[in-house]
């Protein structure tokens, strides 16, 4: 596919939206609650991409197959989920692009590993110029980023071709999902992932502000 793009997909944490803030926060109130020190935003920053499973992992150093797991990720999702949007914002310049796309009628979506319940609710408490024209979370197919499956559901929900969407995310799995779907992928550097990592990607673009996007005169 050659520029300009027909639609652009979004990954929603360090891509769309600024999450970590409230992430950290449900972290560190587990924290509190045990009689632990809270850990800085820094440190919880980079894991905020993935999820409960990264953050738990900084937080008690507990991963998904030890015993305490599922109780410690309960219980960070409904923390979560009572303040999923307090401190959360689109990164500056995002709001220019879906302004921007929205004056050329081009749609947009959201791909996210993020389930659904959760990704409805921060959607609908995140203001936002305009309405994604489809929303594809980590349980709406079989199999999530990295699959390409997510990626392809959002362009049939589209009616377009996987070659003429193009999708941003911070997160190598973004990409990898990306490339096996057939489709561009811009690298958000801006995001949790460091600004050196996403240019070993493999990304057709990297962006190191949302609105270099828009420079490059892709849509």
């Amino acid at each position: 596919m050659t520029p300009p793009y027909k639609a652009v997909l979004f990954d929603l944490d360090g891509t769309l939206a600024d999450t970590a803030p409230d992430l950290a926060a449900a972290l560190n109130r587990m924290r509190l609650e045990r009689g632990m020190d809270a850990l800085p935003l820094a440190q919880l920053r980079p894991m905020a991409s993935h999820g409960a499973r990264g953050l738990i992992q900084v937080g008690f150093e507990r991963s998904p197959d030890d015993p305490e797991y599922p109780v410690l990720r309960d219980e960070f999702l409904r923390n979560y989920a009572n303040s999923i949007c307090v401190h959360t914002r689109l990164f500056p310049g995002v709001g220019e692009i879906l302004e921007h796309l929205g004056s050329r009628a081009l749609p947009w979506g959201i791909v996210t590993n993020k389930v659904s319940n959760l990704t409805l609710q921060l959607l609908a408490n995140l203001p936002m110029p305009g309405v994604p024209a489809c929303v594809v979370s980590g349980d709406t197919t079989a199999r999530p980023k990295p699959s390409p499956d997510p990626l392809l559901h959002a362009a049939t929900l589209l009616e377009l071709p996987a070659s003429d969407c193009i999708y941003i995310g911070d997160d190598l799995r973004d990409m990898q999902a990306a490339h096996a779907a057939g489709m561009d992928a811009a690298a958000a550097a801006y995001g949790y992932c460091g600004h050196r990592e996403p240019r070993r990607w493999g990304a057709r673009y990297v962006l190191d502000e949302p609105l270099e996007f828009l420079q490059l005169g892709l849509v």
